[in-house]
C-alpha cells in the first residue's frame, strides 16, 4: 500500500469511528433536550391598594352599583373588559379572569399578607412571599442574577409580606426602586424611572483595578470563613449571602440587565415612560435572563375617594404596560414559559360611598392569569348582578396559589422546614386548582 493509500485509509477509519461515535450518543442526546421541561418564570404585577375590579373586569351595567363604566369586546369571544382596558383588549385570548376570588380579609396589612404568602400570620411562623416560595423551586443554576425581584415595593403596610421567611436570606429579593410611589403624576418621569431603576454602586471604585478588586475579595471570603465558622447562624449567613450576591451583581454582562437604554425608543414608548412600565419592560429583560420570580408594583388603587377618576388614570399606566408586556414576551417566544399573574389584596365595595369612591371589598373580586401554562380567552365564576357576592365557582388565595404553581410546573404540595421545624406545605392542603384554566 502506498504512503497516499494509508493515509486515505487512517482518514476513512477516522471518520468512520467518529461517527460510529456520535450515534452512540447523538440520539440519546436529542431525546433528552426533547424531553427536558422548559425553564419557567413568573411576573407579577401586583395592584398595592385592591384594586376596583368591578370597574376593570367584571363590570355591572345598567346596575346601580355599576358607575359610569361602559364594557368592550376583547379579542376573546364573550370576554369583556372595562373601557379603559383597550389595549390589554386585543391580548385576552391569552388572558384568563378569576371573577369569584373571595376572603375574609379588608384589612390591607392583613390581606397583603394573606395574598402574597398563602395564609394569615401564624405566631412565631415567618412565611416566606410568592416570589421566594417560586424561586426556589425555579432557580437556575450559572444565573449571577438574583433568583426574585421585586420592583417599587410599597411595603409599609405589611413589612413582613415581602421577605424570604423561613426559607432563608438566600432567596430575599433584590429591591428596586424600594420606598418610591408608583403613583401617576409622582414624577416618573422618563429621566426619574430610569434612575429609579438602575441597582446603584455596582462599579468598582476608581483606582482599584481588576486584580486588586479580586485580591480584596479573596482575603474577604478568608476572613468571613473563619468567622461564619466561629459564629453560625441567620445573621452571619445573611451577611455572607449579601456579599456573595452583590460580587455576582458587579460582574459588567449581569449589571447589564438594568441598562433599558439598550432597547429600542420605540418600545420602551409602548410600555409607557413611567416607573410602572419601564419596571414591566425591566421584568422581561430579567426572566430573558433567567430569573424566575419578578413582581412590579403599581400603586394607589385606594380608590376611597373619587375612585373613578383615579381608575382611568392608572388604566392610563396599567394598560399600556400590561399589553406591551404580553407582545413582547410573545415576540421574544418568552410567552409559553412565563406566567403572569395580575392581583391586589382584595377588590372595592359595589355600593358607590358619597365621595364617588368604593371601599375595601374582599367578598367577591377578581384576578387574572395569563400567559405559558394558561388557557386564555375565558372568565372562570360569577358575581351576582350587584357584584356583592360570588355564585358561581368561589375561588380561595390558595386555589389561586396553587392553579398558579400549576401552571409554572411546580408541586404545590411539596414541604419545607420552616423556621420552627415544622414541614409547611407551598400552598395549604385545602387547596384546589381552577382547572378550567390550566393549558
Amino acid at each position: 500500500m502506498s504512503r497516499i493509500d494509508s493515509l486515505f485509509s487512517r482518514r476513512a477509519a477516522i471518520r468512520f469511528a467518529t461517527a460510529a461515535s456520535v450515534s452512540g450518543w447523538l440520539a440519546p442526546l436529542a431525546c433528552a433536550a426533547a424531553t427536558q421541561k422548559p425553564k419557567r418564570s413568573c411576573i407579577l404585577l401586583w395592584m398595592s391598594g385592591g384594586p376596583a375590579t368591578i370597574d376593570l373586569f367584571d363590570l355591572k351595567p345598567g346596575h346601580a352599583n355599576g358607575g359610569p363604566y361602559k364594557e368592550i369586546a376583547t379579542a376573546a369571544p364573550g370576554l369583556k373588559f372595562g373601557e379603559h382596558l383597550p389595549k390589554l383588549a386585543e391580548h385576552a385570548k391569552l388572558v384568563a379572569v378569576l371573577r369569584g376570588m373571595s376572603t375574609k380579609e379588608g384589612d390591607h396589612g392583613r390581606a397583603t399578607y394573606l395574598l402574597r404568602t398563602g395564609t394569615l400570620p401564624q405566631g412565631a411562623i415567618d412565611f416566606p412571599a410568592l416570589g421566594a416560595l417560586v424561586a426556589k423551586e425555579l432557580r437556575r443554576e450559572g444565573v449571577d442574577l438574583p433568583p426574585f425581584v421585586s420592583i417599587a415595593p410599597q411595603r409599609f403596610l405589611a413589612q413582613n409580606a415581602f421577605g424570604p421567611g423561613f426559607l432563608g436570606p438566600q432567596f430575599s429579593p433584590l429591591i428596586v426602586a424600594d420606598g418610591q410611589a408608583a403613583r401617576v403624576g409622582a414624577g416618573n418621569g422618563p429621566d426619574n424611572a430610569d434612575a429609579m431603576l438602575k441597582v446603584q454602586n455596582l462599579g468598582r471604585y476608581s483606582g482599584v483595578a481588576g486584580d486588586q478588586a479580586g485580591k480584596r475579595l479573596d482575603l474577604l471570603n478568608d476572613l468571613e470563613a473563619g468567622f461564619v465558622g466561629e459564629r453560625p447562624g441567620i445573621a452571619t449567613e445573611s451577611h455572607k449571602n449579601a456579599y456573595e450576591a452583590a460580587v455576582r451583581l458587579m460582574k459588567p454582562e449581569t449589571a447589564k440587565a438594568f441598562d433599558l437604554g439598550d432597547e429600542k425608543k420605540e418600545l420602551r414608548d409602548q410600555y409607557g415612560r413611567n416607573l410602572f412600565g419601564q419596571g414591566c419592560l425591566l421584568a422581561r429583560r430579567l426572566v430573558e435572563r433567567g430569573v424566575p420570580f419578578v413582581e412590579v408594583t403599581l400603586d394607589g388603587w385606594d380608590t376611597h375617594q373619587q375612585n373613578f377618576d383615579a381608575v382611568k388614570n392608572l388604566c392610563a399606566v396599567l394598560d399600556p404596560a400590561w399589553s406591551a408586556l404580553m407582545g413582547d414576551l410573545k415576540d421574544r417566544g418568552l410567552l409559553d414559559t412565563t406566567t403572569v399573574v395580575w392581583m391586589g389584596e382584595f377588590g372595592r365595595t359595589p355600593k358607590i360611598n358619597a365621595q364617588r369612591g368604593r371601599d375595601h371589598f374582599p367578598d367577591a373580586w377578581s384576578a387574572v392569569l395569563a400567559g405559558g401554562g394558561i388557557q386564555g380567552g375565558q372568565a372562570v365564576g360569577k358575581t351576582n348582578a350587584g357584584g356583592t357576592k360570588v355564585e358561581e365557582r368561589p375561588t380561595t388565595v390558595p386555589d389561586l396559589l396553587a392553579t398558579l404553581c400549576k401552571a409554572l410546573g411546580i408541586d404545590f404540595t411539596k414541604q419545607n422546614m420552616s423556621n420552627v421545624n415544622r414541614p409547611i406545605r407551598i400552598v395549604d392542603q385545602a387547596a384546589v386548582p381552577v382547572a378550567e384554566v390550566l393549558a
